[in-house]
């Protein structure tokens, strides 16, 4: 997909993402990335995507952050970042 065409690719919410998100965020710290996720409940309340990842340090340039409405959508979202950012994560 061309950058700048305003598309986000979709994340794969069947792919069990949310049951490897502890070795995914192991994994980054090994990689010397500092990664965590956590879920806010006002956003949740206000019906707002309420999951967030987001990762400093290691290899990546900068840091980056990924938002989801369940845990899944958003560690699938996250990891199509990381791969955007050149980090390929083996989960």
């Amino acid at each position: 997909m061309a950058k700048g065409m305003g598309r986000r690719p979709k994340a794969d919410l069947d792919s069990g993402v949310e049951d490897a998100t502890i070795l995914i965020l192991e994994w980054l710290g090994e990689q010397g990335v500092d990664a965590m996720i956590r879920v806010d409940a006002e956003r949740m309340r206000d019906g707002q995507p309420a999951w967030t990842f987001a990762a400093s340090g290691g290899p990546l340039d900068g840091g980056m952050r990924a938002d989801g409405a369940s845990a899944a959508e958003c560690m699938g979202r996250a990891l199509l970042g990381l791969r955007e950012a050149g980090l390929v994560v083996p989960f």
